[in-house]
């Protein structure tokens, strides 16, 4: 059983960082697809140290929070780098674009409609992962995380127009592939 002041104590944390903690493994993350896994990991880092430490230990939030991210990009990249010399999960085409070889992630429900609807998010998505990581990461922080267009500028070190023209553009150009 979980100590209350412990949740309390996580809660409060939570709220007061998130948005930072998630801004800054957008900005320094590879992938955008590792972005909500990272977040997450070191908020379950973030837990074990309340639990094992006691909700007096942590002192300044936001510096904490911010090695725990940093700790964890460096542990999750280099782990996928270990892994891929097993069992390479992507391989590199002529041009040296990344090309999955298999995801993890299944969605499997019997449905017409839904079939219909996850491949046309599926196409979407690839088409979208085409793009450059700076258009990916403006479509993450907008429709994922909710943020707004000068959130998202801030975020990324954009000027809101540039954010609005990679959003609108992208949007038109896929409205147009999946008419």
């Amino acid at each position: 059983m979980s100590d209350p002041n412990i949740l309390s104590r996580f809660n409060e944390i939570y709220d007061s960082t998130y948005k930072e903690v998630l801004s800054f493994v957008t900005v320094k993350c590879r992938n955008t697809a590792d972005i909500k896994d990272i977040v997450q990991e070191t908020y379950l880092e973030l837990y074990r140290v309340l639990s094992k430490r006691g909700v007096d230990y942590v002192r300044h939030d936001k510096a904490l929070l911010m090695t725990l991210a940093k700790r964890k990009l460096s542990r999750y990249y280099s782990f996928l780098n270990r892994l891929r010399i097993f069992s390479p999960m992507v391989t590199a085409n002529d041009d040296g674009d990344e090309i999955v070889l298999f995801d993890l992630e299944a969605d499997s429900f019997s449905t017409e409609d839904f079939v219909i609807n996850h491949m046309i998010i599926d196409t979407a998505r690839q088409w979208i992962k085409q793009k450059p990581e700076d258009v990916k990461r403006v479509f993450y922080l907008f429709y994922d995380v909710d943020l707004t267009i000068p959130e998202i500028a801030k975020t990324l070190s954009l000027t809101e127009s540039g954010v609005k023209n990679k959003l609108y553009r992208t949007l038109k150009e896929l409205r147009e592939l999946l008419k």
